[in-house]
């Protein structure tokens, strides 16, 4: 079984609350579930700190999200601890501050994870805030094991892309109709709320199957300069 992992918090220090902010009349955390939602994922989960737990519970409910609080600082420890609540043997890991996440590319990430067996599988070359990554839930419970630095418990897949001798990695570049890595469709500052804005509303234009395509993303992007990073 295969889990899709959302991970979201309240506090930031460049912009607070932000996946609380609107975004199309609706939370930025909430439009990260229904974009992710497109994909036929056999578990839903989103992983909070406790404190994030009240905030959310109700938007993860409505999106038919299974919400798994755990630690706010050990980040590592929150994905096995939704690995263990779920059994699943893979995790997809998502991002609260990426709306605009390449649905596409999620699935045909996985789906070649899934081929090669890898531990984990991540595209480059995609716009900064557009992708996923696919790891198998052992290596994750390894890293738990035995990653020590901070970074590789906050950042959850450090220890793994740092060991190659012992994970199966698969990061290839993404497919030419992807690539974009001087774009960025994350949402950190209070500039990048403002840009995201600006693609949400233009991304309306299109069918509702067609917003979560990655090329059409991109092409929204490159139509506005405004959208430009």
């Amino acid at each position: 079984m295969t889990a899709l992992v959302l991970q979201a918090r309240l506090d930031s220090s460049r912009l607070s609350e932000k996946a609380l902010l609107p975004l199309g009349g609706r939370p930025m955390i909430f439009r990260v579930m229904e974009a992710l939602a497109g994909f036929s994922w056999e578990a839903k989960i989103l992983a909070c700190p406790e404190d994030s737990r009240a905030s959310f519970a109700p938007l993860a409910e409505e999106a038919g999200f299974t919400l798994i609080p755990g630690s706010k600082e050990d980040v590592l420890a929150r994905y096995c601890l939704a690995i263990r609540r779920s059994g699943a043997e893979r995790v997809v890991r998502a991002t609260g501050d990426n709306p605009f996440v390449f649905v596409d590319a999620a699935a045909a990430l996985e789906k070649e994870a899934h081929a090669l067996g890898a531990d984990y599988a991540g595209y480059s070359g995609l716009p900064y805030g557009a992708g996923v990554e696919s790891i198998a839930s052992e290596a994750l419970l390894r890293a738990e094991r035995e990653a020590k630095d901070t970074p590789e418990r906050e950042h959850v897949c450090p220890y793994l892309y740092r060991h190659p001798e012992l994970f199966l990695l698969h990061r290839p570049l993404a497919p030419p109709e992807w690539q974009g890595p001087e774009l960025k469709v994350t949402v950190d500052t209070r500039e990048d709320y403002d840009r995201a804005l600006i693609l949400y509303e233009s991304l309306l234009s299109l069918p509702p199957e067609e917003r979560r395509l990655g090329k059409n993303i991109i092409a929204s992007l490159q139509r506005s300069s405004t959208c430009r990073f």
